[in-house]
């Protein structure tokens, strides 16, 4: 397939993406995630999907825009995070909308936070009061509905994609965030969020999280939840 692109005009990116592209993610029978990127208005018929590989073609002018803020793909933007160029064009255009889509920049970061941050104190917060008030099945589902937007904060107060849920161990080994959110403690939280959802583990976390929030300019957010807090932090 390399060959072919390679050898048509018509194309001006490869990336390759998925568990190829991240060193020690493959395993036997892995497939290849392609991105062929084409020239505005030129089309190329390479589209599969198959047990070798998983190739997305299109033209440069919806590339640019693809899982940015408002694309509508929006959740397929950690595909970017890592991911290696293989071909491009002569101004390096590929490679720079690549960097783009992989990381956030300080905008980005600061306003995916602040909204993950609230939606994590709602979740912890309703997870605690089903807990009090008996509610057990109920508590677990806050309780797990709470960590999408536990990572996706910590990650964005780090100016990074949040990861998906595959990529999330090898993410945190490889690419690690410091202290306390290091592999060998942030997996096993999550494990307990998840089967047993205790209150100590929702405080253990929110209390995690609130200095690392406060000190980047979040204060604002936990402090409108008010009285409130007293719950989480137990």
């Amino acid at each position: 397939m390399l060959a072919r692109v390679r050898a048509d005009p018509a194309v001006v990116g490869v990336v390759l993406s998925g568990s190829r592209a991240r060193d020690g993610m493959a395993v036997p029978g892995s497939d290849y995630d392609v991105y062929l990127v084409t020239a505005d208005g030129e089309t190329v018929e390479e589209d599969r999907r198959d047990a070798s590989l998983d190739v997305a073609a299109m033209p440069l002018e919806e590339f640019r825009a693809h899982a940015l803020p408002g694309s509508g793909a929006e959740w397929n933007r950690y595909a970017f995070t890592h991911a290696r160029v293989l071909e491009d064009r002569a101004d390096g255009l590929i490679g720079e909308l690549v960097s783009r889509k992989g990381a956030l920049s300080a905008e980005e970061a600061r306003q995916t936070a602040a909204t993950s941050l609230d939606a994590f104190v709602n979740g912890v917060y309703r997870w605690l009061k089903n807990e009090r008030n008996g509610r057990v099945a109920e508590a677990h589902l806050d309780a797990a509905e709470s960590i999408p937007p536990l990572l996706t904060c910590v990650f964005a107060l780090h100016g990074r994609v949040r990861p998906y849920n595959a990529y999330l161990g090898w993410e945190l080994r490889n690419h690690p965030l410091g202290p306390p959110w290091g592999h060998e403690r942030v997996l096993p939280l999550l494990r307990a969020v998840l089967s047993h959802a205790e209150p100590r583990t929702a405080r253990r976390l929110f209390l995690d999280l609130e200095p690392l929030a406060r000190a980047a300019g979040h204060g604002p957010v936990l402090d409108a939840w008010g009285d409130d807090l007293r719950l989480l932090r137990g």
